[in-house]
């Protein structure tokens, strides 16, 4: 979709998860508000992780964290891509498979609580006007609140709008 602002994907590949995460942490540069378009979280284990004996539902939330916010640890911190072609570098900074997670000095709003099956990949994509907005002052967390019983190898992408 073309809209207001520069596009960007965040991504994470293949990594083994084993404990309660920040799966995704998003920060606005300064006057440069954010929109979360969507995100998807994937097992991609193989065969390791598609019996029946092997299925897990993990519980998942997209986190609002209003004031003052200290960033999680234990990730790392992928470039964004742009989605257009030449696009410039985007001015947020992001965050992925953080298992110290972020903390807020304000009350943390949970604007999204579900749950997934492992065995099928999990994607959030709102409507439009559903799409969640973050200012500059805050963060947006995708956690996984619910440590998997074994080790699983997860994959996955956020889109993230950057507006002027």
């Amino acid at each position: 979709m073309i809209g207001l602002g520069r596009a960007y994907t965040v991504t994470f590949v293949a990594v083994a998860v084993t404990a309660t995460q920040d799966l995704f942490y998003i920060k606005p540069a300064a006057d440069k508000p954010c929109i979360i378009e969507q995100f998807s979280v994937s097992n991609v284990g193989g065969t390791a992780d598609a019996g029946d004996a092997q299925e897990e539902l993990l519980r998942i939330e997209l986190i609002r964290l209003p004031a003052t916010v200290t960033v999680g640890s234990g990730g790392t911190a992928p470039t964004p891509n742009p989605i257009a072609v030449n696009d410039a570098a985007a001015g947020f900074t992001a965050r992925v498979n953080d298992t110290t997670v972020a903390t807020t000095s304000g009350t943390a709003k949970t604007l999204l609580a579900d749950g997934f099956n492992v065995r099928v990949p999990y994607l959030w994509l709102p409507v439009p006007e559903h799409r969640i907005p973050v200012s500059n002052a805050e963060a947006v967390v995708v956690r996984l609140n619910l440590a998997p019983a074994d080790s699983i190898n997860l994959s996955g992408t956020i889109t993230v709008r950057e507006l002027p």
